[in-house]
């Protein structure tokens, strides 16, 4: 029994020194990332701790903070700047550490992409000596002057500013043409009347 506690002792002992040597190697990293020729913040760059493989992003004003340990090797990484590294003293006495990272401008040049419509060279070539295209200005005149098409690209057009302005002057001058009496009423109007006798024989009203 007196061998099963002195063992359960040492065991403890063992566990709790190892955890203060751990506790003592970790500190917290904080620092900010900035650009290097206009000292400007980078946001969102990367920043890993190469032994662990942990790490964080910075925010939108280059700030970052996570838990490293003294000694390790930190990499930052972001697009359009060159990848650096910077490691952390190992004889720190603070369990904290700041840092103002200075990345530099990198260029990237990308290859040149050509997009095209068709999976092959072949398919386009074949669609570009099949294709029909009219050889008649008079079909193509008829085709964008039909009724449907301007009624539809009239629809679509606001009225412009001269157009408003006529409007609203044509409703002034019926205003004051009928200034004071009432406007006329085609009910008792005969030649309204015969008009409409004339097209209701025709039967314009039975085709609309």
């Amino acid at each position: 029994m007196k061998y099963i506690i002195a063992l359960f002792m040492i065991i403890v002992f063992s566990f709790t020194g190892y955890s203060q040597f751990s506790d003592s190697n970790l500190i917290q990293f904080s620092g900010v990332v900035v650009s290097g020729d206009s000292l400007e913040p980078v946001p969102y760059c990367t920043v890993v701790d190469k032994v662990t493989m942990r790490g964080t992003v910075s925010d939108y004003f280059g700030y970052f903070s996570f838990v490293a340990h003294k000694g390790d090797s930190i990499r930052f990484s972001s697009v359009g700047f060159k990848t650096s590294y910077y490691v952390i003293p190992d004889s720190l006495k603070e369990n904290k550490y700041s840092l103002i990272h200075v990345l530099s401008t990198d260029t990237i040049m990308l290859p040149v992409a050509v997009i095209y419509p068709w999976p092959s060279k072949e398919q386009f070539a074949e669609a570009f000596v099949n294709v029909e295209i009219p050889n008649d200005d008079y079909k193509r005149a008829i085709h964008n002057l039909e009724q449907a098409e301007l009624k539809e690209r009239a629809d679509g057009i606001p009225m412009n500013g001269s157009m408003n302005y006529n409007y609203q002057m044509q409703q002034k001058q019926n205003q004051l043409y009928y200034a004071g009496q009432l406007p006329p009423n085609n009910l008792l109007n005969p030649i309204a009347w015969s008009k409409f006798i004339k097209s209701w024989k025709n039967g314009d009203f039975k085709r609309q």
